[in-house]
């Protein structure tokens, strides 16, 4: 790691501490020696970094301190890369899109020496086997952001089909499809359902009650709690 790097690194792990840390537990988490991070920590105090603290303590990083907002180390900005190619192939047209210029964004702020990383790196994200045809992502995802009830025709794996009104919570993406979780108003409960076996659905325009996100941490600790009766 170079030392600029470094130096990012090293202020970035104060900002997320807030508590004082030692130099031996920075050491630690830079992979360098003790006497490396009091030449760090000195080097950033000179360069006007408001660090409280003193060798043998621990230093602290005071409040109301930024950095630059785009100030990602390499790895940092492998991650991203990969999450956005990983989207470009997973997610609909609209979400690859939306993946492409937040990295033609990132690439234009980061400085030149970060940007070589987007620009040459090894790590690629393979094609999704989940099927893609006819599925109406960008609605659900309108829904999900809205918190609007959803009316859908789904179609079950034995091929009936039911028409349901549903209270979109969560749509997750697995390598082999793509699933709606959701209120059902019809079952009176949460149920889940397969993207590409809906076989149609329309925005009702109206809200539902609640709170998304309550409702969701609803959904996910009943998930939870029958996965651990499973297990038991």
């Amino acid at each position: 790691m170079q030392r600029a790097e470094r130096l990012i690194v090293l202020i970035d792990t104060l900002r997320r501490h807030r508590w004082p840390v030692t130099a031996g537990a920075l050491s630690e988490q830079l992979g360098v020696s003790t006497r490396t991070i009091y030449r760090d920590i000195q080097s950033l105090i000179g360069l006007g970094a408001p660090i409280d603290g003193e060798a043998g303590v621990g230093y602290l990083l005071r409040k109301g301190f930024f950095m630059p907002p785009l100030m990602f180390s390499p790895v940092e900005l492998e991650a991203l890369l990969l999450g956005a190619r990983w989207v470009g192939q997973q997610g609909d047209e609209e979400l690859a899109d939306a993946a492409n210029s937040a990295l033609d964004k990132i690439a234009t702020a980061v400085p030149p020496a970060l940007r070589e990383v987007l620009e040459d790196t090894g790590l690629w994200a393979g094609p999704s086997s989940a099927p893609r045809r006819g599925e109406p992502l960008f609605v659900l995802r309108r829904a999900l952001r809205e918190e609007l009830k959803l009316r859908i025709v789904y179609r079950d794996v034995e091929g009936r089909e039911t028409e349901r009104t549903v209270w979109p919570l969560t749509l997750a993406f697995f390598e082999g499809a793509r699933v709606l979780a959701s209120w059902c108003e019809l079952r009176e409960d949460f149920r889940h359902f397969r993207t590409d076996r809906i076989v149609d659905l329309r925005v009702t325009e109206e809200s539902y009650p609640g709170s998304r996100r309550l409702l969701a941490q609803r959904w996910l600790k009943e998930q939870r709690q029958r996965r651990s009766r499973k297990e038991s």
